[in-house]
């Protein structure tokens, strides 16, 4: 465990399927003692910047959340609070890592990330950019273990946009040996990068993990234990999602193409939804769905990042 102490989260890539395994085992461990104590967190003296670029819902109140079950104190900031009046990256993070002792970013560009990252000699946790979501992939393969059982071997089908959640599924595939198939229209692939980095991870590790980009919808489902979809226009492509609307027909997960995937299969969504576009009501609404679940252990996935780093 003493090998995560200290360490950035910028990626899925950055850690390796013996560290997976240990947050996973960490977060399992933490959300049943978390149901079974009665008495509130021993203060830690330790504190936490939250720093939201992006507006959030779900990421705030389980970052928060999971600070106060670890007797961290939260320090919120939004876009008016951090990385303004013209103040450098360094600057900002030079003055921050006196105060606190992590820092959580939800941004735009990757870049931005990597680049607080370099001047930050505390830990700093990617809470969604443009190109990445590792804390939601962490909650993620905590929801699969608990409903099938473990990752390695499965087929899990990503329908959509090729956005930071396709990479971070090629990624978590790469680290745990599931197999992955991403479909969607031709133009929203995932980056070729990012699916070279995921077959270099597999065959490093020796995971056994296999890969998938097609435009072909039916295939990429068929058989799949695990089906997965995200919001067609992402946070800055609002002026898009008229467009991206007409692109993606035929991409909606439905009951029809639910159908096709294994018979025990469940149906997976980060959140929010835009029920009748990505998703259909029957499907988000159904006995396999475990969205909120998914959305549940991103609390307890992420507050066993923050144990282990701190």
């Amino acid at each position: 465990m003493q090998n995560l102490h200290g360490r950035d989260l910028l990626t899925l890539g950055d850690l390796t399927p013996e560290e997976v395994e240990a947050v996973l085992e960490r977060a399992v461990a933490q959300k049943q003692a978390r149901r079974m104590a009665g008495k509130p967190p021993v203060p830690t003296g330790k504190s936490a910047a939250l720093i939201f670029m992006k507006p959030s819902l779900r990421t705030r109140v389980s970052f928060e959340l999971a600070c106060v079950d670890l007797g961290l104190h939260p320090v919120v900031l939004g876009p008016a609070d951090a990385f303004s009046r013209e103040e450098t990256v360094h600057d900002t993070i030079k003055v921050l890592e006196r105060y606190v002792d992590v820092i959580v970013l939800r941004t735009f560009a990757q870049s931005h990330i990597e680049e607080v990252a370099e001047h930050a000699s505390i830990p700093v946790v990617n809470a969604l950019t443009d190109d990445y979501h590792p804390c939601q992939g962490l909650a993620d393969l905590l929801t699969i273990r608990e409903h099938k059982g473990g990752p390695s071997g499965l087929k899990l089908a990503y329908v959509g946009d090729g956005n930071n959640m396709a990479h971070t599924y090629l990624l978590a595939g790469a680290l745990t040996g599931m197999h992955v198939s991403i479909a969607g229209p031709a133009g929203f692939e995932p980056s070729e990068a990012v699916v070279a980095t995921a077959r270099g991870l597999a065959a490093q590790y020796g995971t056994g993990a296999k890969f998938e980009v097609t435009s072909d919808v039916r295939a990429a489902v068929a058989g799949a234990d695990v089906v997965v979809t995200d919001t067609w226009a992402s946070m800055g492509q609002e002026a898009e999602h008229a467009a991206r609307v007409a692109a993606f027909a035929g991409y909606s997960v439905d009951a029809a193409l639910m159908s096709i995937a294994d018979p025990g299969a469940i149906f997976m969504h980060c959140l929010p939804a835009h029920r009748g576009e990505e998703v259909q009501n029957d499907v988000i609404d159904a006995g396999y769905s475990v969205v909120f679940d998914e959305a549940e252990n991103r609390l307890h996935a992420q507050r066993a990042w923050l144990s282990l780093v701190l």
